[in-house]
């Protein structure tokens, strides 16, 4: 009130003298030029004048007075404005230590002594380098007292010195809206069996209704139980609606429908396993059904008995335990070689190419792939740079008069020549960085693609046939199969033959890992083609320095959890070590009890990780994890940075954390 008072009397004062001066200037324009007194004029200005300077003195001495009094006024008025501001308020120091609370934070933290105190009791996520680096204000988010806030510090400058506002706002209402939000999405899912009639083949036919019916029940009691719904499209594929907390529901249990599928035994002596493609994130639904599609082709390409789940940005996988069922038909493997041939026929040139480090599998593929392209009268070539040394001694042979000189083709070259009327062929490989030229993938119009292993979150997307078969045990078994419906009369020459032959033996352990029938029948033609099993054995006997290294490398093995070998290979002395490496792996699962071996050695800067396993463990999911893949039972990875001893321990860490989870 007395500042009231003191502004309203000198805004008076002020207003008089200003009337007095402006009367009394009045005066002299009204009196003076009647009487003519130039004197009387002077000096009445002059005294005007003398008059105007001391007042505006006064005035402006009155007005700083009128402004403290006035800041006084305000600071109090705000004072008063955030003891009564229902948002929690606070000043604090740079280390933390709370000097001021308004009457809502004091509330807050009324029996919490330290809180009152510190800023970092009350909220651990926020530490002393977190206010050290606000420049000028910045949001946290934590919890205290079971409710959750969004907390605002701002940086001032006071005296010198910084203090710290801080402002909390209560936001566990609106993220719990969130969360209801998020999960009342709806989810569109597929569901596929993957072997309905190999399964159906195993049971006597009068039971063929029974077994589909107790796996329909399963699938519809399982979708109901998450209050979806479900729909049969097809005898062996559903489309079923659900929603997001549901989703994570399921994925809780690791999609366990997939376990309890397999328990239905009415007789049939094979399992049926499923195949989920999930996908979600998008408000589209349509968008939504696009996204499990792709899903489910990613989890029928990497094998089938898996969940895959599919947004715009990530992609989970779930399962795989069981083996791939190999198909007996081969229909799909002529319906195939007929749509390559068409390819073939309209373009005029062939690149071939394999991944990385090409081995015997890929180069076999490659010459396979050659060969019906020569046989078409199409100029080809094989894209080669690095090469893994166990496959050089074979493909030196290629060097032969028979052959041309220019069979062999770099990336350069290859780029340069590239048209759009050439055709590449990828083998061995569906994963674009690791192939042996991946800008040529990204120039190229038409592309085939040729592969046995398992695919990944990265694929070859702008494929124009794909041809990829996880059952397969290697590339040539494909590939000796699409020679065989390309042509009657394409005849293969004893070389091709023995590289075809040599990549089953290579990629199938001496017909040991991933071999089938169709395995055999592959062989069996590529002998009658003139492969011969003791030339082809000759050329891949070790080195004797390659076999004490890998004897070593079984001596030092580490049995991880009682299951699991880990050791590795010296490179030093070894021609081969990624081939060394990989045969350790091998021979360490003929240890009982071994459930899968990991054996790590280092080529050319990088740290190469074989991965085997019999039939309990994935390894390929294991692999991934690491940046590599593979097969069920077989697989790798490259590892760039760090030492043995630093990927050993990530081996370890990524099979300690699948035994948590109970997927191991």
């Amino acid at each position: 009130m007395k500042n009231k008072k003191n502004t309203k009397a000198l805004l008076g004062k002020n207003i008089g003298y200003s009337l007095i001066v402006l009367v009394f200037l009045l005066v002299i324009l009204l009196v003076a030029p009647g009487r003519g007194c130039g004197a009387i004029i002077f000096l009445l200005a002059l005294s005007a004048i003398i008059y105007i300077v001391i007042w505006y003195i006064g005035l402006i001495k009155n007005l700083q007075n009128y402004m403290v009094e006035y800041s006084m006024a305000s600071e109090n008025t705000q004072n008063i404005f955030s003891q009564d501001l229902d948002i929690p308020y606070a000043l604090m120091d740079k280390r933390g230590i709370i000097a001021w609370r308004n009457r809502a934070f004091n509330g807050l933290v009324q029996k919490d002594r330290l809180a009152k105190k510190d800023i970092h009791a009350m909220f651990k996520n926020i530490t002393l380098s977190d206010i050290e680096n606000i420049s000028d204000k910045a949001d946290f988010h934590d919890e205290y007292q079971g409710k959750k806030y969004r907390i605002r510090i701002t940086r001032l400058y006071v005296d010198e010195t910084f203090v710290y506002t801080v402002c909390l706002f209560d936001e566990t209402d609106l993220i719990e809206l969130r969360i209801q939000k998020e999960d009342s999405k709806l989810v569109v899912g597929l569901m596929y069996m993957d072997n309905y009639d190999e399964a159906m083949e195993s049971v006597e036919e009068v039971r063929h209704s029974i077994l589909e019916a107790l796996i329909d029940r399963k699938i519809n009691q399982y979708i109901n139980g998450f209050n979806g719904i479900v729909k049969k499209l097809e005898k062996d594929k559903f489309f079923f609606i659900i929603k997001k907390e549901n989703l994570d529901s399921a994925i809780e249990v690791r999609f366990d429908i997939l376990e309890d599928v397999k328990s239905v035994n009415i007789g049939n002596e094979m399992s049926i396993t499923l195949s989920i493609g999930i996908g979600y994130g998008s408000e589209n639904l349509a968008r939504n059904y696009e996204l499990a599609r792709m899903a489910m082709d990613m989890a029928l390409g990497r094998g089938g008995d898996q969940a895959v789940v599919k947004t715009e940005d990530d992609i989970r996988y779930f399962g795989g335990k069981a083996q791939t069922v190999e198909k007996q038909t081969r229909v799909k493997a002529r319906v195939k070689a007929h749509a390559f041939r068409e390819l073939l026929e309209n373009k005029d040139k062939v690149i071939i190419m394999g991944h990385k480090m090409l081995d015997m599998d890929a180069f076999g593929a490659a010459i396979g792939i050659w060969r019906i392209a020569t046989h078409l009268n199409k100029k080809a070539y094989i894209l080669m740079s690095d090469v893994n040394p166990s496959a050089k001694p074979m493909i030196e042979k290629f060097k032969a008069p028979e052959y041309p000189e220019d069979l062999f083709m770099s990336e350069e070259r290859a780029l340069n020549s590239l048209t759009n009327d050439s055709l590449v062929v990828v083998v061995d490989v569906n994963r674009p960085s690791i192939t042996e030229g991946p800008s040529l993938l990204k120039k190229a119009k038409n592309i085939v693609v040729l592969d046995h292993h398992r695919q990944s979150n990265e694929i070859i997307t702008n494929a124009t046939l794909s041809y990829v078969e996880t059952f397969a045990s290697s590339a040539c078994e494909m590939v000796s199969e699409i020679v065989q419906y390309i042509s009657d009369d394409i005849k293969l020459k004893t070389l091709e033959a023995d590289a075809m032959y040599a990549g089953i033996v290579i990629d199938t352990q001496n017909f040991n890992v991933q071999t089938g029938v169709r395995t055999f029948e592959a062989a069996a033609f590529l002998k009658r083609s003139g492969a011969d099993v003791t030339r082809v054995r000759k050329m891949f006997r070790e080195d004797a320095a390659d076999y004490l290294a890998k004897a070593e490398a079984i001596h030092n093995a580490e049995i991880y959890e009682n299951y699991y070998a880990i050791s590795e290979c010296d490179s030093a002395n070894t021609a081969s070590p990624t081939l060394v490496c990989a045969q350790a792996a091998n021979d360490l699962l003929n240890i009982k009890g071994i459930k899968a071996s990991f054996v790590l050695t280092v080529y050319n800067n990088l740290i190469y990780i074989s991965a085997r396993s019999m039939d309990e463990v994935n390894v390929q999911t294991i692999m991934e994890k690491l940046g590599g893949g593979g097969h069920r039972s077989v697989a790798g990875a490259q590892i760039k940075e760090g030492s043995i001893e630093d990927a050993k321990n990530r081996v370890k860490q990524v099979l300690k954390e699948l035994i948590e989870r109970g997927e191991l």
